[in-house]
């Protein structure tokens, strides 16, 4: 009747990083691994295909900078200045 509820990826990578070092089993050490993989920035976007949460759309192209970007100058272009040479 009361099914467990799943623990979420991210919440059992706490659980077993308060698991101090020398007391984890190998075990423990290959799960923290592989949802540290699962959990890792690069690896988010295939993780949010497969249904977490996110209400826009991903991106299919990135914004051209200084465009819509408010408060922002554009890069300072530096010229080389001459040696100055000894003056008779």
């Amino acid at each position: 009747m009361d099914e467990p509820q799943p623990i979420s990826p991210r919440r059992r990578l706490e659980v077993l990083l308060a698991i101090p070092d020398r007391m984890r089993t190998d075990a423990e050490w290959d799960e923290l691994n592989e949802l540290e993989i699962l959990l890792a920035p690069g690896n988010r976007e295939k993780n949010q295909e497969q249904g977490a949460r996110r209400s826009a759309p991903p991106m299919l192209e990135r914004p051209k900078p200084g465009v819509g970007a408010r408060g922002k100058r554009p890069p300072k272009k530096f010229h080389k200045i001459p040696p100055r040479g000894s003056t008779p």
